[in-house]
């Protein structure tokens, strides 16, 4: 009777599909944390970018509001600047209370306020008689494309190590006109 041969196994191919499967892995973890910290960014900007709108909207209505008086809403306002308190006109309340919602006021944590966009600014421009250009900027988390160069509120504010050229100022702005009655 022949005996057979017995088989031989290969060893450590096995470790070698297991080394090759924790790299292709570790490279996709890798990635999902990448895109991790870009969505939270992204939602960030997002959260700034709407609650830039929603104080765009307000002092729009303001100003349409009191339209009588609409070149005392002219300013430029916001974190770092001392908030207006006089109270002795619609047009200084308002400009005081944007103000205020501008540095976050509405919200705090321990002691600081944080209800806001960080590095807020607003500007209200006069353009004509009638023509008002309302404006909100402030600062993004990453560069990107500059405002345009007609847009001045917060220009050259927001330079820093990682931006230049305005290219982490965001800004919104609408015209509110005031028609002569």
């Amino acid at each position: 009777m022949k005996r057979r041969a017995p088989l031989r196994r290969e060893r450590g191919a096995t470790l070698i599909e297991v080394l090759v499967t924790m790299v292709i892995i570790a490279f996709g973890l890798l990635g999902m944390a990448g895109l991790q910290v870009r969505m939270q960014v992204s939602e960030l900007e997002s959260y700034q970018r709407s609650q830039a709108l929603m104080l765009l909207g307000d002092m729009a209505n303001r100003l349409a509001a009191n339209r009588n008086h609409a070149s005392s809403y002219v300013t430029t306002t916001g974190t770092g600047a001392t908030c207006p308190t006089s109270t002795s006109t619609t047009a200084d309340i308002d400009i005081g209370e944007w103000c205020r919602a501008l540095q976050g006021d509405n919200v705090k944590k321990g002691g600081a306020s944080v209800g806001a966009m960080v590095g807020a600014r607003g500007c209200v421009a006069q353009l004509s008689s009638s023509e008002y250009m309302v404006t909100v900027a402030w600062q993004g988390m990453a560069p990107i494309s500059a405002p345009p160069a007609s847009v001045t509120c917060g220009a050259n504010q927001y330079d820093g190590a990682q931006c230049s050229g305005d290219k982490c100022r965001r800004v919104v702005t609408t015209l509110v006109r005031i028609a002569t009655l």
